[in-house]
């Protein structure tokens, strides 16, 4: 559906108009926690100046005025607004809007296209703003909530500047504070307290904070009002957090991050968001299983078998219960010395493994199950460790033709400097084993002389 200037009726000034809505900006300069964008040396203000505005994306939470932005745009451009929405538009309504911005074209003014929820759009439907965003048909601002990156095609966003909107902070929520308590001269009975858990209700959303200036005015509550007061009014606003999107992604980076930092308080923090958000609790077990062998490995080996204990614990006791087991394993990773040593070694020996394709065992360590194989000297010169002294042979395993490789190399911190101990035997048992085999061949060519 496109809502154009064109579409408001006579007496559409007669008719109630939420908040939010009367106290929509009427010039950049009143949009509010986005000077980043729209003062003159940024983004936007630098394209109105110099006239040449482009395609873009707006890309951000909701409440932060996206919309607003694109309307301005068009006022101070001089260009047709044409607005729909991604939900309930599809090509039909943007064959229709593409044939209008033509017409204005053709009368010399260009058309500005605001597509609310881009990224609701499938790829054919985004396809099809590639010829008329090419050759100047329209200009297409694009708002969305969610990662352009991952939402829209590659073709449409290499035409478009990607344009990042900051969530509201208490600075921005209290300047609209001010301005609708001036707009209805009707100022909020709030105490300092009341007047900061609004704020923070808000969650950085503009509109959700004037909405629920107007249930706080349309209830006329007679007195002051606390913070106990403003609880039963008005209803916090839901964290946002969609688990198959990027808030999804973001928060586990946050989790993983945090602990890796061995920051304990922010690992509980990050956890409780996500649980408070609705994840998967079973999918932070396993991420946090991971963080047990990627980043702590060897350093404590008692954190993989944590992970697994608050994991089954989870599972056995049920989620209210079981979310505590998750929060006393983040304060064990979190506390844990770190090593990513493992993670390295695997990484470099998948390195090697493709470079060096199929190079074979060398053939004292295959086994010889059948006499043509054992002919061909599969197993010949095999050492049993077990039998050598010190329970250790020596021998080389790598493949013929490839010289020995190390791909473990352990941190100096936690049970690892005990595995460096161990190493540093294994090698000079190793050495000493080659020393020995170098004697002994020398010997054995100087008898045969």
């Amino acid at each position: 559906m496109a809502v154009s200037d064109a579409a408001f009726g006579l007496f559409d000034e007669q008719a109630p108009r939420p908040l939010a809505d009367r106290l929509r900006p009427v010039t950049l300069s009143e949009v509010v926690g986005q000077d980043h964008l729209i003062r003159p040396d940024a983004p936007i203000g630098r394209m109105l100046a110099h006239d040449s505005l482009v395609s873009h994306i707006l890309w951000g939470p909701p409440g932060t005025g996206k919309t607003t932005i694109a309307r301005l745009e068009a006022n101070h451009s001089g260009l047709h607004f044409e607005s729909i929405s991604a939900i309930f538009s599809g090509v039909t309504d943007l064959r229709k809007i593409f044939e209008t911005a033509r017409q204005h074209r053709t009368g010399g003014q260009g058309t500005l296209l605001l597509v609310d929820e881009i990224h609701r759009f499938n790829r054919s439907q985004q396809d099809a703003f590639l010829p008329v965003v090419e050759d100047g048909t329209i200009i297409l601002v694009g708002a969305t909530t969610e990662n352009p990156s991952f939402e829209l095609n590659p073709a449409l966003l290499s035409r478009c500047q990607v344009l990042v909107l900051n969530r509201l902070d208490d600075e921005a929520l209290g300047a609209l504070l001010d301005r609708a308590e001036a707009t209805d001269e009707q100022p909020l009975k709030l105490t300092t307290d009341a007047r900061a858990a609004l704020k923070t209700m808000a969650d950085g959303d503009g509109r959700y904070l004037l909405n629920m200036v107007e249930t706080i005015q349309a209830a006329e509550h007679e007195g002051t009002i606390d913070t106990d007061i403003l609880t039963m009014l008005v209803h916090r606003r839901a964290p946002l957090y969609d688990k198959g999107q990027e808030s999804h992604y973001n928060l586990i980076s946050a989790l993983h991050k945090s602990l890796r930092g061995s920051d304990c308080d922010a690992g509980l923090y990050w956890l409780a968001r996500m649980l408070a958000g609705g994840e998967d609790p079973h999918y932070i077990a396993r991420r946090l299983t991971r963080f047990a062998v990627e980043d702590i490995g060897l350093a404590d080996p008692n954190a993989l078998t944590q992970a697994i204990a608050a994991w089954q614990a989870f599972e056995r006791i049920g989620p209210q219960e079981g979310e505590l087991a998750l929060a006393q394993l983040v304060i064990y990773l979190a506390t844990a010395p770190k090593s990513n040593a493992a993670y390295r070694a695997l990484s470099a020996a998948m390195k090697s493994a493709q470079a060096t394709g199929s190079l074979a065992p060398p053939r004292h360590i295959l086994n010889a199950p059948t006499r043509l194989l054992k002919d061909i000297g599969y197993g010949d010169g095999y050492a049993y460790d077990h039998d050598a002294r010190d329970g250790f042979s020596g021998q080389d395993y790598f493949p013929d033709g490839m010289s020995r490789q190390q791909f473990y190399k352990p941190v100096e911190r936690g049970f690892e400097r005990e595995i460096q101990k161990r190493l540093d035997y294994w090698a000079r048992l190793r050495d000493r084993r080659q020393s020995e085999q170098q004697d002994a061949a020398l010997a054995e060519r100087g008898t045969e002389e």
